[in-house]
Formats: C-alpha cells, structure tokens, sequence
C-alpha cells in the first residue's frame, strides 16, 4: 500500500447516521402538521375574502344609490342584497365571493368550510346578514380545530 488512506472508517459513518437521525426526529414532525396549517391559512384568507366582498357590494350599493335591498352587480352576477350588504341567502355572499368550489363548500346559512379538512363542519366560519342598515353583517371567527 501507498500509505493513503481513502474512504471514511466505520466510526466516522456510524457518527453522520447518528446526526442525520437526530436531525430527522427533530424535524420530521415540524413537517408533518403544515397541510392543517395550510387550510387554516386558507380558510382565514377566504375569511378575509368574505369580508371584502361585503364592504365592496355595499360601496356598490352606495355609489349607485340603489335601496338597500335592490341587488348589486359585480363582475357580471347580480349578488342578492340584505340592509345594504350581501344576503346570506344563496346568491348573496356566496356570489359576491368568487371562491373554489373544489376547495371550499357553503352550507345553508352560508357556513364557509374548508371540504378537504378531516372535520370540515370543525373547519369553518359563520357570515350573518346585517340585521340593520346601521350594523354591518358579522363574519365570525373561524373555527379551526378540524383543519
């Protein structure tokens, strides 16, 4: 032999397994949670979303001097209007949100869920018609325990 030496000993690649196996217990679960992350981030978006189209039919609604229940165009569909802001009847806020109807589904009194969350009746939020003309609609927290 020459006296050089190559490769790594047995020791040494015993060491860089052990490493790479700390590193991958520590950061495999990190990883594991992001999709739940990724639909409350989506859900909370959509949220934002819903909230937008409100004050934006009721500028509409304002600019145009429409009655508060006379309904509003935007972007080519007619949204349904309540006191002044979109209904949560089907064809109110629903329409004035253009949202991904393989993301997201509506049910009946317009409860926005997510429709790939595990539980998605636990991944959701609750818009609520204005009662008033003077009180803006409410669009609850959302709840996020099923994402």
């Amino acid at each position: 032999m020459n006296g050089k030496n190559r490769g790594f000993t047995l020791i040494e690649l015993i060491v860089v397994i052990l490493i790479l196996g700390i590193l991958a217990a520590i950061a495999a679960p990190k990883f594991v949670d992001l999709t739940g992350q990724a639909r409350i981030a989506a859900l909370n978006g959509l949220r934002a979303a819903v909230s937008s189209a409100t004050t934006l039919a009721n500028a509409l609604q304002v600019a145009q001097g429409l009655t508060p229940g006379a309904p509003v165009t935007i972007e080519g569909t007619a949204v349904l209007m309540t006191n002044g802001y979109p209904s949560q009847a089907s064809g109110g806020i629903d329409a004035a949100v253009k949202f991904d109807a393989s993301t997201y589904q509506t049910t009946g009194t317009m409860t926005f869920q997510v429709k790939t969350a595990p539980t998605p009746g636990s991944c959701q939020f609750v818009y609520t018609a204005a009662a008033s003309t003077t009180q803006p609609p409410t669009i609850a927290t959302a709840t996020t325990t099923g994402c």
